[in-house]
């Protein structure tokens, strides 16, 4: 009888604090962006979920990752273009990046491909602003703060419509827009641009192309922008600029850990939490297992070019086959495209691979990557070394970042043989300073006081909380231009110093002007009288 009541009471305490936690959650509004950015945020919300937090992602009816969760509640909104369309439109991307071009041609491309995005996403983002019905529901249905991913600006304007406390999560703004919101010093001396491919030990001839980058990087964001400066304007009825809107930002929750990324200043509102999608591990299935078993004292080269590219053209294909036969290591590739003919027998093709947890395996010898932040992260995590192949975006400055680090290998994948890759492959797996090297990364990564995940929910959670966080907003950003470099102050002094040697430099002079005449005066000869 004691047993059964002690039992009792214990399940009537569990309950209790179950329903205490869910009475003491609160409800958050999530606008995230497509893509592998999804996938970071998404394992924050679950996690936020678990701790008895409402959660209600808002996303279109079109997607290319973000699909209904379990987890938590999901709003979709009508946009004007279909699932096809928009699965050839980022396949088309990933097909581009394999186009031998010229630097004219690819700016060409890129200005294209620039317009036709602004024109699709300020679309999709013209299409949830103006859903009334869904609108409502989010205007009535009283969040505590809203999360979202600002790399298009879609969430920001409806932050600032709601007036909800947000929080950004992001691996980084073009333009370096992330640095400029927060009104965060970036020198040009040594904080490399994006897209420089440079490290922060830059040249002479680095630091002059840092520096022209560094000046048309507003070029550059204000037409990337413009639609939706003009679509916030318009919806917020005066006229605002992204920049305005980036600022009102409580918390910057950005994908980034210095072990990775190059020392700068940052701010007291940007918490850093890179290799926040590291710790996901699992154990692999019986047919991944089997595989990675059977590989013998060789062990396995994990091989993935990212969610967006997972067929490539033939004849590269064909090179990189005939690379990866020159290898003892079983090779797992993602690859979903036509087989090359000379596919080696140490090479399984999968449309899809538990990279992480593959990572993880003690029999993982090197990572062939094209270099996006999740993926390295994870090689950085599980202590991988790595061959990099960038295709676009950002991707050049991470492999860069790894190459500096003695971590890894960047080959160009428009020009890469077979033998550059079989030598990379190769160098990275016997040559002892890239494992020691990837090692002591992993190790200094890993040495944290709380896991990014976690400190990710702290900081969502602080701003539910609080409603914001204004005590971390520095007063800079209620200085204009001339107030914030000190100009006005500069100005001042120097007319003060100008005005003071005007001054006495008058006085000198006058001093001077008063002695001559007493020293003539007094000189003066006397006329003596004539008898």
């Amino acid at each position: 009888m004691t047993v059964m009541w002690r039992y009792q009471a214990y399940t009537g305490l569990i309950l209790f604090l179950s329903f205490w936690s869910l009475a003491e959650g609160g409800k958050l509004l999530v606008v995230p962006q497509d893509g592998s950015h999804w996938l970071s945020m998404r394992v924050v919300l679950e996690k936020l979920q678990e701790r008895g937090h409402e959660i209600v992602a808002v996303i279109p009816e079109a997607t290319l990752l973000m699909k209904s969760s379990q987890s938590f509640s999901i709003k979709t909104y009508p946009v004007p273009y279909t699932q096809e369309f928009l699965d050839r439109f980022y396949h088309s991307i990933g097909e581009r990046s394999f186009d031998n071009l010229s630097f004219l041609e690819k700016f060409t491309v890129l200005l294209s491909n620039i317009s036709e995005m602004t024109s699709i996403f300020s679309s999709t983002c013209r299409h949830l602003l103006y859903d009334e019905e869904l609108m409502k529901y989010l205007h009535d249905s009283k969040f505590d703060a809203i999360m979202v991913d600002p790399v298009l600006p879609c969430g920001p304007i409806i932050a600032d419509h709601l007036s909800l406390p947000s929080v950004y999560f992001m691996r980084g703004l073009p333009c370096t827009l992330d640095y400029k919101a927060t009104q965060c010093p970036s020198p040009l001396s040594y904080v490399p641009r994006t897209f420089m491919s440079s490290s922060d030990r830059m040249t002479f001839t680095e630091r002059v192309k840092n520096l022209l980058v560094g000046f048309s990087e507003n070029l550059f964001c204000y037409y990337f922008y413009l639609k939706y400066e003009n679509l916030a304007s318009e919806f917020l009825h005066r006229e605002v600029t992204v920049l305005e809107l980036f600022s009102k930002a409580s918390v910057w929750l950005m994908r980034y850990d210095f072990v990775f990324e190059y020392p700068r200043p940052i701010m007291p509102n940007m918490v850093y939490i890179g290799g926040i999608n590291c710790d996901q591990k699992k154990p692999l299935s019986k047919e991944f297992e089997a595989i990675v078993n059977a590989s013998g004292e060789h062990g396995i080269v994990v091989f993935s070019l990212g969610s967006m590219v997972s067929e490539i053209p033939m004849k590269k294909a064909i090179e990189i086959a005939d690379a990866l036969g020159s290898v003892p290591q079983t090779v797992l590739w993602r690859y979903t495209g036509e087989v090359p003919p000379n596919l080696p027998k140490n090479v399984k093709l999968v449309k899809w691979l538990p990279q992480n947890d593959l990572l993880a395996h003690p029999k993982t010898r090197a990572f062939i990557t094209h270099g996006g932040s999740h993926g390295v992260y994870e090689g950085i995590c599980n202590a991988v070394p790595m061959v990099l192949m960038p295709l676009f975006g950002d991707q050049m400055d991470n492999a860069k970042r790894v190459e500096s680090r003695g971590a890894g290998l960047t080959l160009n994948i428009l020009e890469m043989t077979s033998k550059d890759i079989s030598t990379a492959l190769k160098t990275v797996i016997n040559d002892k300073k890239y494992k020691e090297n990837i090692k002591r990364l992993s190790d200094l990564h890993l040495d944290r006081p709380i896991h990014p995940l976690d400190l990710a929910v702290h900081w969502v959670e602080f701003v539910m909380r609080h409603k914001g966080a204004p005590h971390l907003r520095p007063a800079a950003h209620d200085l204009n231009w001339i107030q914030y470099h000190s100009l006005d102050v500069i100005a001042f002094l120097l007319a003060v110093v100008l005005l003071s040697l005007f001054i006495s430099l008058k006085c000198c002079l006058f001093c001077c002007r008063r002695c001559c005449c007493k020293k003539g005066r007094t000189r003066k000869p006397t006329k003596s009288k004539s008898h």
